[in-house]
């Protein structure tokens, strides 16, 4: 190899690695700049708006905002509401929609084929189209009062009005669909040949080997769960059950200090940040780990 065409190389991967850096810096900038924010008066992060010292650590920095963000909203409440709701979504659709996806995949029934085509044409109708009829719907369902033990009429400001119409995903669904079809039918019948039923194939044999994209769903839920907005302003109107997005705005309306604005901003997104990063490392071990195996 010669000297130059070396060189070239070099110079190449130098280019490509600055391509990228700047690339991180521009993407990761907004979401520093509101880290570093939370920590500074307003009137600091205004002078500091159009310089680098923005994100670099000085005098000015206290955790005043984070103070006075816990005096003037309940988002203690907040986040625990949005972690109950995008963990159970998170847990039971992974379960609801694989199980759907197995069905439509693996096994042979009547109406297979239409049940598919309906699954795969709501991947194309907007949440706001059902959002009404579907107010409807849950503001008519009965549930059990579990404080009384009374039944009563009407899912709206609950916990469970907004996690239970969205534990089936047809993004997830045809995901895992996706995933299955690819799953040697010879492994499901050697199970069957060993006596395992449908339930069986599906707990032991099926998802055992579907990590990647358990984990893609996993992340896809969490991520809807915890920004979704349209949808808790529609059926919560008291503050026991709101989530930290609505939370946000009615933050926003008891303040006009930016640092405060900032703190909360950065408080709600900490929670998504590590749990993308996590079930990251957890997806990239699974595909490394499925290219050696296989």
């Amino acid at each position: 190899m010669s000297r130059s065409t070396e060189g070239a190389r070099v110079a190449g991967r130098l280019l490509h690695v600055a391509l990228m850096l700047l690339a991180g810096v521009v993407f990761a900038y907004p979401m520093l700049f509101m880290f570093a924010a939370g920590f500074k008066p307003s009137e600091t992060i205004f002078a500091d708006l159009g310089s680098p010292t923005a994100l670099i650590p000085d005098a000015s920095w206290t955790l005043d905002n984070y103070r006075a963000m816990f005096e003037k909203g309940s988002i203690g409440s907040y986040l625990f509401n949005s972690g109950v709701v995008s963990l159970v979504t998170v847990v039971a659709g992974i379960f609801i929609n694989s199980a759907a996806a197995f069905a439509l995949a693996k096994l042979k029934w009547r109406g297979q084929g239409l049940a598919l085509a309906i699954v795969i044409g709501l991947l194309i109708v907007p949440f706001e189209v059902l959002a009404i009829p579907l107010l409807l719907i849950v503001s008519k369902l009965p549930w059990i009062d579990i404080a009384t033990g009374a039944v009563v009429v009407g899912w709206l400001d609950t916990l469970h009005v907004q996690f239970i119409p969205f534990l089936a995903n047809a993004f997830c669904v045809f995901l895992f669909y996706q995933f299955f079809k690819d799953v040697p039918d010879e492994l499901l019948e050697a199970a069957r040949m060993d006596g395992a039923g449908a339930l069986t194939i599906y707990l032991r044999v099926v998802l055992p080997v579907c990590k990647p994209v358990i984990v893609t769903a996993a992340i896809i839920l969490f991520l809807g769960m915890w920004n979704q907005y349209l949808w808790p302003v529609m059926t919560v109107h008291t503050s026991q059950a709101r989530t930290v997005m609505v939370g946000l705005q009615q933050f926003y309306g008891r303040t006009t200090q930016w640092g405060e604005i900032m703190a909360y901003a950065s408080l709600i997104t900490l929670p998504v940040l590590l749990f993308f990063l996590a079930f990251q490392k957890h997806f990239i071990r699974s595909v490394v780990g499925a290219g050696i195996k296989g």
